[in-house]
């Protein structure tokens, strides 16, 4: 029977519609590194592998491949193989790859075919579809951009989710990409960053072409998250839309998202230690930039932080926040911004409030 093979000019398909993938590497490896919608089944776990490495090392190629045959054996390899048999009549339209598409996914394939099941093989792996995600970052690097800009508080990252050529960087993230963004739920490590970013590039490019994409004015840091290094130097470069907002609405805007969103997150979590957690995270968030507000400065606002969050804590009752937020803001963001927009004055190409900003960006359109 012949042996289904993806090959390279299907796989920005595959990537767009969301393929599930069955992902046969040792967990390590998948660790470090993987794709939406993929799952893990390895042919040879992380102990085996090392195991056949080693031989491999010492013992050389051949030894290596009888060793892993004799490790996956009897009821190891039946318990693997109906267990991707399984998925993949799960997922009809699943594929099927190891690092380079070489022999683990060849095996994996051939043993499931004696099973009664095809699934198509990624030629080149995992490896080969990394490369394809990596080369549509750096397309999108000569493409028509447009920077959301704005001062803290102005629901910029709303704005780049409403918007239909929105790129939520801080979204990918898992951060909101200041001292205080830091997420529950931890970051992805930088290779699935890059892998979530590309794919949705390449969905927006494909979907809604002449018109530029969308993205937040980032620092190259999104908290650990560091942006593909072409890419933000082409942000650097766009033409910027900035929102403006009154105070009013950016201190409530802070309230919710640093506030009250994030006491849920945290008891979401530990129901418990939620709020505890939770209390920390905001002190600690505030520590880490005593050094630039200055000792005097940083003292009071914890003193005000602290109060505030006792409040919350014994009546539930939020506003006590709201003076440490306008504080923050009015001598700590907003110079700060406004110092890095002076350098950037020719770049902006429109201003306005929320809804402005929305339909100016959607009147933006380019021809090839």
């Amino acid at each position: 029977m012949a042996s289904l093979t993806t090959n390279p000019d299907s796989f920005r398909d595959l990537l767009r519609s969301d393929t599930p993938f069955l992902d046969v590497r040792a967990e390590l490896e998948f660790a470090a590194g993987t794709l939406p919608g993929s799952f893990n089944i390895p042919i040879l776990n992380n102990d085996e592998r090392h195991q056949v490495g080693t031989c491999y090392k010492q013992q050389g190629q051949a030894q290596a491949i009888e060793l892993g045959h004799q490790l996956v054996s009897g009821d190891t390899k039946q318990q693997r193989i109906a267990r991707w048999c399984q998925f993949a009549k799960d997922n009809p339209n699943a594929h099927l790859y190891c690092w380079r598409g070489g022999m683990r996914s060849n095996l994996t394939q051939q043993w499931m075919q004696q099973a009664g099941v095809d699934i198509p093989l990624i030629e080149g792996g995992y490896k080969a579809l990394r490369r394809v995600l990596l080369d549509e970052i750096e397309a999108t690097t000569h493409s028509p951009m447009i920077i959301i800009g704005g001062k803290t508080g102005t629901a910029k990252t709303p704005l780049i989710n409403e918007l239909a050529t929105g790129i939520d960087l801080e979204g990918f993230a898992h951060h909101r990409g200041s001292s205080f963004g830091r997420r529950v739920e931890e970051p992805p490590c930088q290779v699935n960053f890059e892998n979530r970013l590309a794919i949705e590039l390449l969905k927006k490019r494909h979907a809604f072409n002449h018109h530029p994409l969308c993205f937040e004015d980032e620092s190259r840091m999104i908290g650990p998250i560091s942006l593909p290094h072409n890419l933000w130097l082409a942000m650097c470069e766009t033409p910027i839309a900035v929102v403006e907002m009154s105070l009013e609405f950016r201190v409530q805007r802070i309230l919710q998202e640093y506030v009250v969103e994030m006491e849920q997150e945290h008891l979401a979590v530990d129901t418990e230690q939620g709020y505890q957690n939770y209390r920390q995270h905001l002190l600690a968030s505030l520590y880490r930039i005593r050094k630039r507000l200055g000792s005097e400065r940083y003292q009071q606002l914890e003193k005000v932080m602290s109060g505030a969050l006792d409040q919350q804590q014994s009546s539930g009752d939020v506003s006590a926040h709201e003076a440490w937020i306008e504080t923050l803001l009015v001598d700590y963001y907003d110079p700060m911004y406004e110092h890095q927009l002076q350098n950037k004055q020719s770049r902006i190409q429109f201003s306005g409030d929320y809804q402005q900003v929305a339909a100016w960006v959607s009147t933006q359109q380019y021809t090839d």
